[in-house]
């Protein structure tokens, strides 16, 4: 007990980033994947990839047949993956947060089978997997 006092605040830093580490996962929807996850959904289930970055940085590189919807533009555009409601789809982002994101935005909606790309399209291309370079699919 006199360990806790005397170290009160030093304790008080360490829970408080704890917490801050682990505060993104929760604010997260969907099923985290790995990018070979995501490869066994597209290749088997025919799973539909939303990029949700905006369309510059989709230019640079994105993944195959990936649908281009900034995330600020999600909900207004939802009903353009209506026909995909209870089917997978996987947001990816350059890393995973505003993927995140657009996952519980979705779910929100009612999507179900929603998977969000862990590290982003980093993690897709570190895994050495397939890039298309600019163009814009909407």
């Amino acid at each position: 007990m006199e360990f806790i006092q005397n170290n009160i605040i030093t304790i008080a830093i360490a829970v408080i980033s704890g917490v801050m580490l682990v505060w993104p996962s929760f604010r997260r929807g969907g099923k985290i994947i790995n990018p070979t996850e995501a490869t066994w959904l597209i290749n088997r289930e025919d799973a539909l990839v939303v990029d949700v970055r905006e369309a510059h940085e989709y230019a640079v590189g994105h993944l195959p047949d990936a649908r281009n919807i900034p995330l600020k533009d999600l909900q207004a555009r939802a009903s353009e993956l209506e026909s995909h409601k209870d089917k997978p789809l996987i947001l990816v982002c350059a890393s995973g947060v505003r993927s995140g994101q657009g996952c519980a935005q979705l779910q929100k909606l009612g999507f179900t089978r929603l998977n969000n790309l862990d590290g982003g399209i980093h993690a897709w291309e570190k895994a050495g997997l397939p890039i298309k370079r600019g163009g814009k699919k909407k």
